[in-house]
């Protein structure tokens, strides 16, 4: 594992979890791609991706390591709590769930990593990096879907009315 990817690995996943575990604001950001898109560009850049002496069972342990990747995701999408406040805004945090999804996705990967080294198969950095980029697309895709089906709040931002009915007076 070069040393680079391994901090890269590790910044995006202290990142992620910080924000997973906080409340925090959906906006409408279009832009929830760019990290995983990045992650996934660095991780096809990586010399190493299949093993080339057991390029066969290589392949099949990238496979299915991209499927847990693509299975934690939509777990994690699906397990974030969503709600709207008064104001209108849309929310989101993770709850027991969702940290339930991370870490058994993070000890099937472990799994994963310890079958395909008893298989003497050599797995760089580059797989864990399309997994991990393959998760972060696919809960954000799911949070982003979920976010824009959830109904606006009575009179909310979303259509710029105030988020309380107007009073009556009372004569």
């Amino acid at each position: 594992m070069s040393g680079l990817n391994a901090l890269v690995i590790v910044a995006v996943v202290a990142f992620v979890v910080v924000r997973q575990c906080s409340a925090r604001r959906i906006s409408d950001d279009r832009r929830w791609w760019i990290l995983p898109a990045i992650l996934l560009l660095m991780s096809l850049r990586e010399p190493g991706l299949i093993d080339p002496h057991r390029e066969a069972l290589s392949a099949v342990a990238l496979g299915v390591e991209l499927v847990v990747g693509l299975v934690t995701g939509a777990g994690w999408g699906w397990t974030v709590r969503l709600w709207r406040e008064p104001d209108g805004s849309l929310w989101s945090r993770g709850t027991k769930a969702t940290v339930l999804v991370w870490t058994g996705g993070l000890v099937l990967r472990a799994f994963l990593y310890g079958a395909a080294r008893l298989m003497g198969i050599h797995q760089g950095t580059g797989a864990l990096m399309a997994a991990l980029a393959l998760t972060l697309l696919l809960r954000g895709g799911v949070t982003t879907w979920r976010a824009r089906q959830a109904a606006p709040a009575y009179g909310g931002a979303a259509d710029g009315m105030p988020s309380s009915p107007p009073r009556k007076e009372r004569v």
